[in-house]
């Protein structure tokens, strides 16, 4: 699969410290979304440059943050220093006034913790051989497990008070009231809330339960070394995480075929490393869920975030009666390419004889134009961002982690990490993180520091909602069949990752999972049996079946599957995406209660929130019509195969 890299959520950052139960997927502290979405380029990338070769223009404006290393380094110490004095208010907190005192100097320290944060993970992204950066990312980790374990006294001793108290305490101290919701969250954590002896143990495992998924993008980012694919004519052209989707993209199918061999044989070369260290993040979960008295580590992963489990399995059951309709888009896809049987490496082949090929700033432009019916301080706001600010490491360079991501949070503009190589894929690519970045954005500039901050259920919509918006402008846009197709190939390549890849993959982790809490061991071959299984039934009789290779596709996720049930998000967040998105163009829907939905952060529940954007997530209707819209594009493609006869 080239979906291979991990989304991690933006300000979700400080979620996990406040509310420890919410801690359990363990790997959002630095905080940040990540994709790999859309075509890429037809023009493989044979030769990366160096990251010191990069023009400044074109790289994230990282000093904005802190000026220099120096800087970053005596902000970390200054806060290091800070740890007694908030492990003082230990035992005060039923003093109204010291409460107060206690959340303000927590919120603070959050948001120039997650700055040590950011601005680290930003360095070690653009160069995964900077030693210096990655460490400067162990040192914040670090840092946050020692905050967990200083700070981790405060949710008993609020519940210790009780929602009576504290109601009352808010009532006393105007300051307070802000954190109302904030009280009605904590209560609801009271079940799974321990000691706060306990609660100082489980924030100080945070740093090394960290250590399984750290050492599999390791591997992932670093040490896999690939073989150079050859395309039909012979030439070699470099695999890296950086080209993988371009290659995979390429008309020469030669080179498609060779790419994915040899993207896929880097990870089986290493799958028992893989395996040992992803078995070692499932058991992770199952210690947290029990240690946290939850029945199952779906319980443990949806109950905090404030997510019922019959949203998980709506889905599953849902994309398991839409699998017929996948396996008559492969049919079509296949014709469509003139091949007798499709190839995993197949998935990305380009249908549109002459697709455009967008530089950067044409890129923009479209993205504007796609989303000027939110207004023109959205547009604005975004145009600065992404032109003048540097909001955005743009292009491709040696050492550059695969994917795309947004961060940011209080104190930061939003920033985005991609490989930009032109084409609708980029566009859609930049389009999805911009997303992330304006709710990051909107949050930020609209709610305190304990509302900074929302969770991916709620993030994957804003994100996928700005490319839903986007492309149906780019169908609007030109009538022409063959930028039509290419428009449709975005949008399969969308939809692939995330109503296909992306469920699977879901339920490929609560098998797992399952596996794990009943006592059975995990193997990689027993990992890749089932992840072939099921991507088989997925792909049904029209692909050709590499049943090796496809089972790797769980080792390309270095990062998502760390995080306890984190993908099945994707797929209700495309759903909830197109349900407001058409909603609005189609004028029954509100530009103004999206935009609030943006501005709430965490100050409501994710699925309220959803809910006065204008969709309901609690139900499956939004992920039915959804896959109807698919319906709707493959009946499209279909119709191209006929007329071209």
């Amino acid at each position: 699969s080239r979906a291979v890299c991990d989304c991690r959520m933006a300000t979700r950052f400080f979620q996990g410290l406040r509310l420890q139960p919410r801690a359990s997927g363990g790997n959002c502290s630095r905080g940040r979304f990540e994709s790999s979405v859309g075509l890429e380029s037809r023009m493989a990338i044979s030769i990366l440059p160096e990251r010191s070769d990069v023009p400044l223009k074109d790289t994230w404006d990282t000093e904005s943050i802190f000026p220099s290393v120096t800087a970053w380094e005596a902000a970390l110490e200054a806060l290091k220093s800070e740890l007694p004095q908030l492990a003082s208010f230990a035992g005060t907190l039923s003093d109204p006034k010291k409460l107060l005192e206690f959340l303000e100097a927590r919120g603070d320290f959050e948001i120039r913790l997650n700055k040590l944060y950011t601005y680290a993970g930003m360095h070690s992204s653009v160069d995964a051989n900077d030693s210096a950066a990655s460490a400067r990312e162990g040192q914040a980790g670090g840092l946050s497990a020692a905050y967990r374990e200083a700070s981790a006294f405060a949710a008993p001793e609020m519940l210790g008070i009780g929602r009576g108290g504290l109601e009352a305490f808010s009532a006393q101290i105007a300051g307070l009231a802000i954190y109302r919701h904030y009280f009605d969250e904590l209560e609801l954590s009271r079940a799974h809330t321990r000691s706060a002896e306990v609660e100082a143990l489980l924030g100080a495992i945070g740093d090394p339960f960290r250590t399984a998924a750290r050492t599999h993008g390791t591997l992932v980012s670093a040490d896999l070394k690939f073989v150079p694919a050859l395309d039909s004519q012979g030439a070699s052209f470099e695999v890296a995480q950086s080209t993988i989707n371009n290659l995979l993209s390429s008309p020469d199918r030669g080179l498609r075929l060779s790419a994915w061999q040899s993207y896929s044989d880097g990870h089986l070369a290493f799958k028992n490393t893989m395996a040992n260290a992803f078995s070692a993040g499932v058991k992770q979960d199952v210690f947290r869920a029990k240690a946290r008295h939850y029945s199952s580590s779906l319980d443990a992963a949806l109950t905090p975030n404030f997510i019922p489990q019959a949203v998980f399995h709506n889905l599953i059951d849902t994309f398991k009666q839409y699998i017929p309709m996948w396996h008559r888009y492969w049919s079509v896809r296949r014709r469509l390419l003139g091949l007798e049987v499709l190839s995993e490496a197949d998935v990305f082949a380009p249908l549109s004889k002459n697709p455009p090929e967008l530089s950067y700033e044409e890129s923009v432009q479209w993205i504007l134009e796609g989303l000027e019916p939110l207004g023109e301080d959205y547009i604005s706001v975004a145009r600065k961002g992404l032109l003048e600010q540097r909001w955005v490491d743009i292009y491709p360079n040696k050492g550059k982690r695969l994917g795309a991501y947004s961060t940011g949070g209080p104190g930061m503009h939003p920033y985005i990490f991609m490989s930009y190589t032109g084409g609708l894929g980029s566009l859609s690519t930049l389009a999805h993180e911009l997303g992330h970045s304006m709710h990051t954005y909107y949050t930020a500039q609209n709610q305190p520091a304990v509302y900074a901050d929302y969770g991916l259920f709620a993030a994957e919509v804003a994100s996928n909602f700005d490319q839903a918006m986007v492309r149906e402008h780019l169908f609007q846009k030109n009538p022409d069949p063959e930028f039509q197709l290419a428009v449709l190939e975005e949008a399969f390549s969308n939809f692939h990752r995330y109503f296909f890849v992306m469920p699977t993959l879901a339920r490929f982790e609560l098998e797992v999972h399952e596996r794990v809490e009943r006592g059975e061991s995990l193997t990689a071959d027993g990992m890749n049996a089932l992840c072939a299984e099921l991507f088989k039934e997925g792909y049904g009789p029209e692909v050709e079946f590499d049943a090796e290779r496809i089972g790797s596709v769980w080792m390309k996720f270095s990062t998502h599957l760390y995080s306890n049930f984190y993908v099945y998000q994707y797929a209700t967040g495309i759903s909830g995406a197109h349900a407001l998105a058409h909603g609005i163009l189609r004028g029954r829907g509100s530009v103004t209660n999206y935009l609030e939905f943006l501005k709430a952060g965490s100050s409501l529940y994710p699925l309220e929130a959803l809910k006065m954007a204008g969709v309901d997530l609690s139900t499956p209707d939004a992920v039915i019509a959804t896959f109807e819209v698919l319906k709707g594009y493959v009946d499209r493609l279909e119709a191209i195969l006929e007329a071209r006869g």
